[in-house]
């Protein structure tokens, strides 16, 4: 759609409006709000200049979520095989996307059996009677037994309430009492009236009524009156004095837990063994699971132990709660829409900065928030929730790490959730669970794909990716298409990476798009189809070279344009220097006996290939003559005949001479300090003397070559000249 297109021919019905069920903007297929609809938003540009296909794909490289790339990734270089992305050999993600769910029950670990009255004996006993004991817990019980009141404060599904009733157990104080989790500080001591135990789970407090030191010294010397105990387990999000001493609740490990369920579920120590030997077993415990996730998967496994569980059900157990976890989330109606927000921004930039991520979630809540109530300004809390307690609702850590930049390495403080699954996981959740919230993050993605923040657009691109892996004909119509349409590079940009990682995520039909695209009459689809192909070519190559020979025939028919007939080189060049080169470099051969614009492309391709040095370091080797010396190493190498040949058509073709000339001097120079270099020019050089004019063209480029450092050539171009006029074999002997 262009610009000035109607907008009835977008939105069923036509007439004015906003955002559409689907999230489209009439009016603006970029998403972007022009200064009439937004006072604080910034002059829209027609159009702005294409990134370098290089640092393109450099940074889309350095910038995407390593669960798209594997651990050796490198899009346009080595793409990842097909057996090596996303987690554990490929799996994860297939999984996530496709897989069905598996369906968790937490039986008695999530929350307390009787909101308020007495415990039974027999129902404490069995809660208890599986616990698995940590020096946190005795630490607990020492403060218990001296003070009679311990405040437990730890994070949720710890087992806090398991541990404070084993705590009370342990003491002595039975029966246990369950208080109302609502009753005010103020009115604790009135409770405590009798010689038993009592249980407050995740007292409810706010800024205005914390939990006080002085509420504790009434409560301390109400239960030493009547012999009781108490323990108060408090979330992180609990409003506490400062001088309330509280006891931090830290789990025992999983595997300890694990053991003693299953003890208790079979019964039998060589079944029990093996249970726990198996490989699934292994891949669970080796994750961050929470503790009523390792108690459902000793159910699990116990049931798998009575033939009611499949392997692969066993298997898909570990995904499956970071499933149940993801819904649990969004589904949680104490949860403010500020933190859900930053829930998805976190997973949009996961393993990223935090405070860049902490900075775009709340751009998203505003999003959000005009979904909820476009007629309520945005209140975006500016100092609110710590960054401990966002972290540990979102299951989530911190940590110090290096962030590639355009000026070099910068030390960041980055986070990124406990298991790496759960950013694809929440992302489809999102979207594919929750419609309603797809106007607000379309906008969103729409504005950080033109954030002048590499690390930004390029993190808007893998959501893309995520989202169209889970539902790919709502992400081409609401985000990728109107992207690779739009007038601005940086969305076109965004649309190509887009699908390249989609294709890493195994979408389906993403070839197909491209391939289409090639030809398509759109000048922006044609563009993004051409810079994707650089991308993911290297895995198809026969099929992107065909793709973008075509679109080079198409360009020639419609109207020549110089700019399109660079990016087709420059495409054409990044998959001759990628992992399937020797492919590419036998299809660029074969480009001679075609039309004389894929000719040009073949020939223009490869004088591109030819100034890319082979890394990015100072003073590098050219990557195709570190090729040539390579190839050079097996005679009668057909990559080595065919670069050669290649060769000889640049310096004979009247339009790429003084280019390719200029390379070979540069070449030269290279060669100088080089051995290797040096060597694969001696034997370069003479295989392209094919005529006497050939020799004479060489023979000139070395003897006016200057150096670096004056007029006069390197040294080398003396030996290189000897190995362009040999010496007789009678003078040589």
């Amino acid at each position: 759609m262009s610009v000035g297109e109607p907008a009835d021919e977008r939105r069923p019905g036509g007439g004015p409006g906003t955002d559409d069920a689907q999230g489209r903007t009439p009016h603006d297929p970029e998403g972007q709000r022009t200064s009439e609809t937004d006072p604080e938003a910034p002059p829209e540009e027609e159009t702005d200049t294409p990134q370098n296909a290089w640092s393109a794909r450099r940074e889309l490289l350095r910038h995407s979520p390593g669960i798209m790339l594997g651990s050796s990734a490198a899009i346009g270089g080595s793409l990842v095989a097909r057996d090596q992305h996303g987690v554990s050999g490929g799996q994860v993600t297939g999984d996530i996307i496709m897989g069905g769910k598996t369906e968790i029950h937490y039986v008695g670990t999530s929350g307390p059996a009787y909101a308020s009255g007495d415990l039974p004996q027999d129902v404490l006993e069995r809660l208890t009677g599986t616990f698995a004991g940590s020096t946190a817990f005795e630490t607990a019980l020492e403060r218990l037994r001296a003070d009679r009141v311990v405040v437990l404060s730890g994070a949720h599904f710890t087992g806090r309430r398991t541990a404070a009733l084993n705590l009370l157990r342990h003491a002595g104080a039975a029966p246990v009492k369950i208080l109302d989790p609502d009753i005010s500080p103020t009115a604790l001591p009135q409770e405590l009236t009798a010689a038993r135990g009592f249980l407050l789970c995740d007292l409810v407090t706010h800024r205005d009524q914390p939990l006080r030191e002085s509420h504790l010294r009434a409560v301390q010397g109400q239960l030493a009156e009547h012999g009781g105990w108490l323990v108060i387990t408090a979330g992180p999000h609990a409003v506490v004095e400062d001088t309330v001493q509280t006891t931090s609740w830290h789990p025992p490990p999983p595997e300890d837990v694990l053991r003693a369920h299953l003890s208790t579920l079979v019964g039998d120590e060589a079944r029990e063994a093996q249970l726990l030997s198996l490989k699934a077993t292994g891949t669970f415990l080796s994750r961050k699971h929470q503790l009523r996730e390792t108690v459902a998967f000793a159910r699990a496994l116990a049931a798998y132990g009575e033939g009611r569980t499949t392997t692969e059900e066993l298997d898909h157990f570990s995904l499956g709660t970071v499933q149940h976890q993801v819904e649990e989330w969004f589904d949680d109606k104490t949860a403010s829409l500020h933190d859900k927000a930053f829930l998805v921004a976190l997973a949009a930039f996961d393993q990223g900065p935090y405070a860049l991520t902490a900075e775009l979630s709340d751009q998203l809540f505003a999003d959000l928030q005009k979904t909820e109530d476009p007629h309520l300004p945005a209140r975006i809390p500016v100092f609110g929730t710590s960054i401990a307690k966002r972290l540990q609702m979102a299951r989530a850590h911190q940590y110090e790490a290096d962030e590639e930049t355009e000026w070099g390495k910068v030390r960041q403080t980055v986070s990124a959730f406990r298991d790496e699954r759960t950013p694809l996981v929440l992302l489809i959740e999102v979207w594919t669970g929750h419609p309603s919230a797809r106007p607000a993050l379309v906008r969103w993605l729409r504005r950080l794909a033109d954030d002048g923040r590499p690390l930004v657009r390029n993190r808007a691109a893998a959501t893309a990716a995520v989202l169209a892996a889970a539902d790919l004909p709502s992400a081409m119509a609401l985000l990728i298409e109107p992207w690779a349409t739009a007038r601005r590079y940086r969305f076109r940009l965004a649309a190509a990476n887009a699908l390249t990682l989609a294709h890493v995520l195994d979408t389906p039909n993403i070839p197909r798009i491209l391939h289409d695209w090639c030809t398509e009459e759109k000048e922006g689809a044609r563009w993004t189809a051409i810079r994707a192909y650089a991308l993911i070519g290297p895995e198809l190559p026969q099929e992107a070279l065909a793709a973008l020979a075509e679109a080079t025939r198409k360009a020639d028919r419609d109207e020549p344009d110089e700019e399109e007939a660079t990016e087709l080189a420059l495409s054409t060049a990044l998959l001759l220097l990628s992992t399937a080169g020797s492919q590419v470099l036998s299809g660029l051969v074969g480009f001679f006996q075609d039309e004389r614009t894929v000719r040009d492309l073949a020939l223009r391709a490869f004088l591109e290939a030819c100034a890319r040095p082979e890394n990015d370091e100072e003073g590098a080797r050219p990557a195709l003559l570190a090729w040539h010396a390579r190839a050079g190493a097996d005679p009668g190498s057909e990559d080595d005949r065919q670069l050669t040949v290649l060769w000889r058509a640049v310096l004979a073709d009247r339009t790429h001479t003084g280019t390719a000339v200029q390379h070979l001097r540069d070449w030269v120079r290279q060669a100088d300090t080089d051995p290797e270099s040096e060597a694969a020019l001696g034997r370069l050089l003479p295989a392209l003397a094919v005529s006497g004019a050939d020799r004479q063209r060489l023979d000139h480029l070395l003897r006016t070559l200057p150096g670096e450092h004056g007029p006069l050539p390197p040294p080398v171009a003396a030996r290189l000249l000897a190995t362009l006029h040999p010496l007789p074999a009678d003078v040589r002997s």
